[in-house]
């Protein structure tokens, strides 16, 4: 691993510690936690007193990936947030707290955002 990119990850995990702290998932409003990848993003609902994972969504399931746009970009990262979204009303989940994971609020996880949103989660 080069120097930049190592430093990129350090900075990123900082970030991630930072936002944690702040942010954690009950069960009556579990966290929205995204990942993302260079290839794929995943978004997953987690009842942090518990620690179970509810609803979850990524671009690496089959019906995600065979789209004709591909995985890394922002109309995938729109398909995984409506998917969480529905399937985390379905689970019982209405309300959420979203966790960036230390990525800027920008791009394909504020994608993922507006989606889940769209879909009718409320932040």
């Amino acid at each position: 691993m080069s120097t930049s990119s190592k430093h990129k990850q350090v900075a990123r995990t900082r970030r991630h510690y930072r936002v944690r702290k702040k942010v954690a998932g009950t069960s009556e409003r579990p966290r929205l936690a995204v990942f993302r990848s260079n290839k794929h993003i995943t978004a997953q609902v987690i009842d942090d007193r518990s620690g179970r994972t509810v609803a979850a969504a990524s671009t690496v399931e089959k019906d995600l990936r065979t789209g004709s746009d591909g995985t890394g970009n922002r109309a995938a990262a729109t398909a995984v947030g409506r998917l969480v979204a529905e399937r985390a009303k379905t689970a019982g989940v209405s309300r959420v707290v979203f966790d960036r994971g230390g990525f800027l609020y920008h791009g394909r996880v504020a994608a993922v955002a507006d989606a889940a949103r769209e879909a009718g989660l409320e932040f």
